[in-house]
């Protein structure tokens, strides 16, 4: 598999560490470098781990599927392909932190939550014979820089729009204030 096949591989699989970061962000929960540095690193630590847990997964169990095993690779790509658009295609909700998503269970439930498609990207790779550890770490550093990118981003837009930002009026919410018309 080529270098740009699993950087766009990489790519799809950090969206949704870019999307709660832009949340993160948005909201002010991830002030200061240390909380900045433990999402961004989680995010790629776990999608990285979770690759090489299902290319583990897949070399142990390849030998018993040697015969289907492009089809179910084929599957579990188009399976998460199929997820990513259909999430796409959902109505946003608004996300609000009652904790800090930078520390504690709530860090490991990210991250567990935006890797586990990483996971199958993993089985799929031992069955196509990818050398899973440069994929892996690609998925890694891909996955932190849009992580890190997300929370900037998420952070200037908080800091311009407040909490419009967060939840914009197009999807639902109502903005808390109403400007006043003066007649002269």
């Amino acid at each position: 598999m080529s270098f740009w096949t699993i950087f766009l591989i990489a790519l799809g699989l950090a969206m949704d560490c870019f999307a709660v970061s832009l949340g993160a962000g948005t909201a002010g929960v991830a002030n200061g470098k240390r909380p900045i540095f433990r999402l961004f690193f989680h995010f790629g630590l776990f999608q990285g781990g979770m690759t090489i847990l299902g290319w583990l997964g897949g070399t142990t169990i390849e030998p018993y599927i040697a015969s289907v095993d492009h089809w179910i690779a084929l599957s579990l790509l188009a399976f998460v392909g199929l997820r990513m658009v259909r999430e796409g295609l959902q109505k946003a909700e608004e996300i609000r932190f009652k904790t800090d998503p930078t520390r504690g269970s709530t860090l490991v439930i990210l991250s567990v939550a935006t890797s586990i498609d990483a996971l199958a990207v993993g089985l799929s790779l031992a069955m196509l014979r990818v050398n899973v550890f440069g994929a892996a770490l690609l998925i890694g550093v891909v996955s932190s820089i849009l992580s890190f990118t997300g929370l900037l981003v998420g952070k200037q837009l908080g800091l311009r729009f407040g909490k419009v930002a967060a939840c914009p009026p197009k999807f639902g919410c109502r903005p808390r204030f109403r400007a006043s018309r003066t007649t002269p």
